[in-house]
């Protein structure tokens, strides 16, 4: 019988090689807001590990919508070094995509000028105080994220992942939570909804027929007062609708539910070690465990609920969450999605699927520690598992 993992695969205008793609995990690799040799050679070494196709974690659509000062930044001046990673993926056989997105409440004012949202409301995690979007704003980024798509094809881009979830802008317009507007772009669904359609309809019309197009969208925000599951299903019809080529099915708001992306537990301590701000080192390590509660961590955790959008559309899905053995895999591609991401067994290991491939391992070695989310701040990604052979500095302040 032939590996569901191991079969070519049309996503849109593309064949992957095989079903696993890197997921947009933020690398932290991008000082300056510009691309760095490390996150160049950490792709080439995805793409020779056997990917089907790696994805550049978030790069925002403008100055407004960064959130760190080592977060990428697209524009033209980014597109010669954006050109020499995807000319390195593609050498080693794998195809490529950029996630593109803005961060509205969450964006870092040093570096991002301003704070825009939906509704102006305090950001504990920021902390920021953004500005209520006004209609200009909102044409102003919906024109951005047409800009970003042809910068990503002048950089060698295949696909293009926009990111709808996570608490990023897009969904703060989907939430409830977040969107308290009276206007045409809040109350009820349609409306919360009409910001990603005029994103999206703008990302369709930029990409043309040669580029992928896919979304990132949330099951559930994973609160009460957030985004639930009967809405997501009607996000994905939309989105199936409007004709982008696959749904990337993921679930959380950083700003409010960030351990429901990854479940586990937040090193906190490690994180405020890193954290630029001193004032902020404190508070992290006292309050951080109740502000990023720890979720149960198993294997397909957004499974269940990825269920429920697999038998509502018949576009690709993208099931993400918590990949980390080859029979597990072979489960969920074989109830019907057609391709799965991985990120943090790509960190632990970027050989991970050749190693599957050829049978030199079943499992990941990741533990899940989420060490590697914690030191985002740091300007790299670790894995604790590989940190520990090489006795790196902060290891003692690791919990669990």
């Amino acid at each position: 019988m032939t590996d569901l993992l191991f079969t070519p695969l049309q996503l849109g205008p593309l064949v992957l090689r095989n079903r696993a793609i890197r997921s947009a995990a933020f690398e932290g690799m991008c000082p300056g807001n510009l691309v760095s040799d490390d996150l160049i050679n950490y792709h080439r070494s995805v793409a020779e590990g056997g990917i089907g196709m790696t994805t550049v974690a978030y790069a925002a659509v403008s100055q407004s919508g960064l959130s760190f000062e080592h977060q990428l930044w697209l524009r033209k001046e980014a597109v010669p070094s954006l050109k020499t990673l995807t000319d390195a993926v593609h050498k080693a056989g794998s195809a490529v995509a950029l996630q593109i997105g803005h961060c509205g409440q969450m964006a870092k004012t040093s570096v991002s000028g301003e704070c825009l949202s939906p509704s102006g409301r305090f950001n504990l995690y920021g902390p920021t105080w953004p500005r209520a979007m006004k209609e200009a704003d909102i044409r102003q980024v919906v024109a951005d994220f047409g800009q970003a798509v042809h910068l990503a094809r002048e950089s060698g881009f295949d696909a293009v992942e926009v990111h709808a979830g996570h608490g990023y802008l897009i969904s703060q317009f989907l939430s409830s939570y977040t969107n308290k507007r009276k206007d045409e772009y809040g109350g009820n669904f349609v409306n919360r909804s009409r910001f990603m359609r005029e994103v999206i309809n703008e990302v369709i019309k930029a990409a043309g027929s040669n580029m992928a197009v896919l979304v990132k969208m949330n099951l559930r925000d994973g609160f009460r007062g957030g985004l639930e599951l009967d809405e997501s299903v009607e996000v994905a019809k939309i989105l199936e609708k409007s004709g982008v080529h696959a749904l990337v099915l993921s679930g959380g708001f950083v700003s409010r539910a960030p351990m429901y992306v990854m479940r586990g537990r937040m090193p906190v301590k490690v994180m405020a070690c890193y954290m630029h701000e001193k004032w902020m080192r404190p508070f992290v390590r006292w309050f951080g465990n109740l502000l990023m509660k720890p979720e149960p961590f198993s294997e397909a955790y957004f499974l269940e609920d990825a269920r429920k959008i697999r038998s509502s559309v018949k576009l690709p899905l993208v099931y993400v969450g918590g990949m980390v053995s080859k029979a597990g895999i072979e489960r969920v591609l074989g109830e019907g999605f057609e391709f799965i991401q991985i990120a943090r067994a790509l960190i632990h290991d970027p050989a991970f699927i050749n190693k599957l491939k050829t049978g030199e391992i079943s499992v990941s070695g990741c533990k899940h520690a989420n060490y590697c989310i914690a030191v985002m701040y740091s300007g790299k990604m670790a894995c604790y598992q590989n940190e520990k052979q090489r006795s790196a500095p902060w290891l003692k302040y690791l919990e669990g």
